[in-house]
């Protein structure tokens, strides 16, 4: 296994798989409201089980190219995680997303972990867009989109139904020659 530092602070960037199954539900369940406002991920990862089927879904979907999961260790705990909900290698597309549970949010913790995996779609499988998609009403996931420089790339009105409601999603997205220019920047 591989941890990949995100600071002086003693956050850390892993691999999160299915035998991670029981450390997982336990952080969905300090997480799970917080997590679950525009999310689904706390409503899949109920049991024990079930957080196994989440963790061997993507343990599948990285077999086949086609998705990663990375779980946010801070001092040893599972805070939340970072991910490729999609990879799209033929045609250099990609989905990522975030969830946070509330002790670490607001630490930066995302837009770290976010930047290195994204680092590796673009200069390691080739990925030439990356996709950001978050509820209109979550700001925090958007502040992130907008800090590692994604483009708004406009508004998928009432297409998310979370929660018996429907959502506007933002979608937002950088080019892999945004992403190295930004890169050099920082």
């Amino acid at each position: 296994m591989f941890a990949i530092s995100l600071g002086d602070d003693g956050a850390e960037l892993r691999p999160l798989e299915p035998w991670r199954a029981e450390e997982f539900l336990n952080h969905m369940d300090r997480g799970r409201e917080f997590i679950g406002r525009f999310i689904s991920l706390p409503d899949l990862v109920t049991d024990l089980e079930s957080a196994r089927s989440v963790l061997r879904t993507y343990a599948d979907k990285a077999a086949a190219d086609i998705g990663r999961i990375y779980g946010i260790w801070v001092d040893g705990k599972l805070v939340g995680g970072v991910l490729f909900r999609t990879m799209d290698i033929e045609h250099g597309t990609a989905e990522a997303g975030c969830w946070l549970e509330p002790s670490a949010a607001g630490k930066g913790l995302v837009t770290r972990a976010i930047r290195v995996i994204i680092d590796w779609a673009v200069e390691e499988r080739g990925i030439h867009r990356v996709e950001w998609q978050a509820a209109a009403g979550n700001t925090a996931s958007i502040a992130v989109a907008r800090r590692i420089g994604m483009t708004r790339d406009g508004v998928l009105r009432e297409s998310y139904p979370h929660r018996g409601e429907r959502h506007d999603v933002e979608v937002w997205s950088v080019l892999a020659p945004e992403w190295r220019a930004n890169r050099q920047k920082t």
